[in-house]
């Protein structure tokens, strides 16, 4: 089967990602802080992907707000150049959080 594609144009290689609008930040965010907050109040911590500084701001931020929320610090560490880890006091990578992160 062929299908045709109109208005269909190559974009120039230098253009980055749209960013968000200031509405789906704030629900991008919104998702982040309920999904994180469930996954971490289950097991004690939480993994998931940065790949950019804008990500990796974002996380700080969900895990600063998540803190607010619980009245209990919720640490940030990088585990890799692309993921993150937000966990509680005693899930944090080598055994003691907050070694390398902050909230």
């Amino acid at each position: 089967m062929t299908r045709e594609l109109f208005n269909v144009r190559l974009l120039p290689a230098d253009d980055g990602p749209t960013p968000l609008t200031d509405e789906e930040e704030r629900r991008y965010q919104a998702v982040l802080f309920r999904e994180l907050g469930d996954t971490i109040a289950g097991r004690g911590w939480a993994r998931y992907p940065a790949y950019t500084p804008e990500d990796r701001r974002r996380l700080v931020g969900v895990a600063a707000r998540l803190t607010a929320h619980w009245g209990q610090r919720v640490y940030v560490e990088a585990e890799d150049l692309t993921r993150v880890r937000l966990s509680l006091a005693g899930y944090g990578i080598a055994g003691t959080a907050g070694s390398t992160g902050t909230a």
